[in-house]
């Protein structure tokens, strides 16, 4: 089992954590939250993707240049093991589908908004989902957005477009472009983990965090 000690009092899964993660889409933003949740001593995670790693994926999610080929179910798996030997994943390999049981905490990371809409709306009357975290980026910006089970009719609010509006013209898309770098990714992530932490601690949650990398600019509300 992975140590925690230097988290101290911050952030201790075993003792924090009375509810499951799941983490639909180990793309970019996926890939990153499993490894960080690893590394912070999380030691079950449930996890959904239907994609193959690909060599574009390499620059900027957490897969390496071995792991092309391989589903991405897969080799983030392998990537968690050697993290935290200790960790248990379950793998779903066909992706979300309406009627999955979801339940805890839920970090939305798939590349459609229509599809996050579909989660959210799936789940809007689940008693057991605590919170839903989604993140959208573009090259340089991107938006964290968070609401706990009492307010996800806001997540819905902020998804009132198709996927190819967004990849028309919305200022963050939901994944609408294919351009993003890895500072604007862990950045992101960095500010929506935290986020999560501080609602499982101290059920504070941010409903929005803008970040816009090129202007050294951060946002929350």
């Amino acid at each position: 089992m992975i140590s925690t000690i230097k988290q101290g009092d911050y952030f201790q899964p075993i003792d924090d954590l009375k509810a499951p993660i799941h983490i639909i889409g180990v793309g970019a933003i996926g890939s990153t939250l499993a490894t960080m949740l690893a590394r912070m001593g999380v030691q079950e995670l449930n996890i959904y993707d239907i994609d193959q790693v690909e060599m574009k994926n390499v620059c900027n999610q957490e897969y390496f240049d071995t792991h092309i080929g391989l589903e991405k179910v897969d080799a983030i798996y392998e990537m968690l093991s050697f993290i935290n030997p200790g960790i248990k994943v379950k793998i779903n390999r066909e992706g979300w589908k309406p009627g999955t049981r979801l339940s805890g905490y839920v970090f939305m990371c798939v590349d459609n908004i229509d599809l996050r809409r579909q989660i959210v709306e799936d789940n809007i009357y689940n008693k057991y989902i605590k919170a839903m975290f989604d993140f959208r980026m573009r090259l340089t910006d991107a938006q964290h957005y968070a609401a706990d089970f009492k307010n996800l009719d806001y997540l819905l609010k902020t998804m009132q477009f198709t996927h190819e509006e967004a990849k028309a013209e919305t200022p963050v898309s939901a994944c609408g472009t294919d351009l993003n770098v890895i500072t604007t990714v862990r950045t992101i992530c960095s500010l929506g983990l935290s986020n999560f932490i501080n609602f499982v601690k101290e059920n504070k949650l941010k409903k929005m965090i803008i970040v816009d990398l090129k202007e050294f600019m951060i946002d929350a509300f």
